[in-house]
């Protein structure tokens, strides 16, 4: 890490990756005088998992550190690269090369880039739940389980059904409005749920728009039905029982009682 600088910072599924260029020849030929490994001349790349509380920003390295602060990296303005993580959900590699590219390879496609088409037979070609098909990220890169339940409430499809049992038209539709909710939501800059911030510390706001997630008990706003919670995939699931008919035989959990909120 010595030397090098942060050529581009891009996004890959759900994790950041940060392109390192070549490192400084001053900074290489003095780690080499000081006994340490020579620096390696092959250019490689940071890839940075921010689990469910982490949060990687730049500081003032005079700051005072925050609790759970696990990495820093010294920045030459004088300013540290942090990445903090309360539940230590999170994960950061240094990669070059043909390691690289294998650990990318590992991925599916990305929602936002995927056309229509390969989309339908992605879907259609597994008998997985689609909820677990949408999360896979050896299927499609990137989705979460907010914008899973989003993207199912709007195409009117239920979480449990199987992927195969999709008609081409449901797959069709459900690859429009995921595109359109994600790229809505990156506009304004994710949904704060608990404790997310952005790069530039401030929480999102896509979350005054759900539809479905975190609403169970409350109205759905097509059809007005309570919005009900399954497990689908281990997860938490929200739906409408109406415009997202189950499933014969799925059920559903039933509804908390007044004044006891469930956990999303």
């Amino acid at each position: 890490m010595p030397g090098r600088r942060i050529s581009a910072v891009e996004r890959y599924g759900k994790f950041m990756l940060l392109r390192l260029g070549q490192p400084d020849r001053t900074e290489s030929s003095l780690s080499s005088a000081g006994g340490a490994a020579n620096v390696d001349s092959v250019a490689g790349s940071l890839l940075v998992h921010l689990g469910m509380t982490g949060h990687i920003a730049a500081f003032p390295a005079a700051k005072p550190h925050e609790k759970h602060t696990h990495v820093c990296f010294l920045l030459d303005d004088g300013r540290e690269l942090r990445y903090t993580d309360a539940r230590r959900f999170g994960r950061m590699a240094y990669l070059e090369g043909t390691a690289l590219e294998k650990e990318l390879q590992e991925f599916g496609a990305d929602p936002l880039v995927v056309s229509r088409e390969e989309f339908v037979a992605q879907v259609r070609g597994h008998r997985a739940r689609i909820k677990a098909l949408l999360l896979d990220q050896g299927v499609l890169r990137g989705v979460g389980n907010i914008y899973a339940d989003e993207s199912l409430w709007r195409a009117r499809i239920h979480p449990a059904r199987l992927g195969a049992q999709l008609t081409t038209k449901q797959a069709r539709t459900l690859h429009r409005v995921l595109r359109d909710i994600l790229e809505k939501a990156i506009v304004l800059r994710g949904s704060s749920i608990s404790d997310f911030l952005d790069a530039e510390g401030e929480p999102g706001e896509y979350q005054r728009h759900h539809r479905a997630y975190g609403r169970e008990g409350k109205r759905c706003y097509r059809c007005g039905t309570l919005i009900r919670r399954a497990i689908v995939a281990g997860r938490s699931s929200y739906f409408c029982p109406r415009c997202q008919p189950a499933p014969r035989g799925f059920a559903m959990l039933p509804l908390p009682r007044r004044g006891k909120a469930r956990k999303a």
